[in-house]
């Protein structure tokens, strides 16, 4: 078969080529997203998009990073890099945009992103229980040992209407079906978890399946 041949069948395996990444972040700010919260969210002249608290500002609770679009099935893949003894998250399926999550007269703590869709939970503290990087928070634990926990590591999630597959430096670290009154379809959510996180992220980037 010549290589030419070879190299199509490849790209288009399974229906998806590789070309069909798109980033979600255009690199310079934060157009076609939402700041939810009081957390202080800025993209860097490389790039690289921070979360962190002002000090000089209130900071309660939670913040998150929305997207202003809303997905379906799809593939999302970016980088992060977490302070030592830091917390984040990646939210799929939350329409309500972490608004129950943030200060404010509609503040539930029963009706977070991980409790009424679901959050990718990211932690670089003690793994213990669901505080893994990569575990679908309450929902399924993570294997441990695998995030490199002072340099950049990638993290991949697959979400498709019957599953939810996470990987971390390239390698299935959870998976879950997901519950049938919880949709998997809506914005994508990146959280600050409170005043002592510094959370940074790069190549963002998402493949609609």
């Amino acid at each position: 078969m010549p290589r030419s041949v070879l190299v199509l069948l490849l790209c288009f395996c399974g229906g998806v080529r590789a070309d069909d990444w798109k980033q979600l972040m255009n690199g310079r700010n934060l157009d076609g997203w939402e700041v939810i919260g009081t957390g202080v969210w800025s993209v860097l002249k490389d790039g690289t998009l921070v979360g962190q608290a002002d000090p000089q500002a209130p900071f309660a609770q939670q913040s998150w990073l929305y997207t202003k679009a809303e997905f379906n099935e799809f593939d999302l893949r970016l980088e992060y890099w977490m302070r030592l003894g830091s917390n984040s998250g990646v939210s799929i399926g939350d329409k309500s945009r972490a608004r129950y999550a943030v200060a404010g007269p509609e503040s539930d703590g029963h009706r977070t992103p991980a409790r009424i869709a679901y959050e990718i939970n990211m932690d670089n503290g003690q793994p213990v229980d669901y505080d893994i990087t990569g575990s679908v928070y309450l929902l399924a634990k993570a294997v441990a040992g695998v995030q490199n926990r002072t340099d950049w590591n990638t993290l991949e999630i697959q979400a498709r209407k019957d599953s939810i597959r996470v990987l971390v430096n390239g390698q299935v670290v959870a998976e879950h079906p997901g519950l049938p009154e919880r949709p998997k379809a809506g914005p994508i959510g990146l959280q600050l978890h409170d005043s002592r996180d510094v959370i940074m992220f790069r190549n963002i980037r998402l493949r609609e399946r």
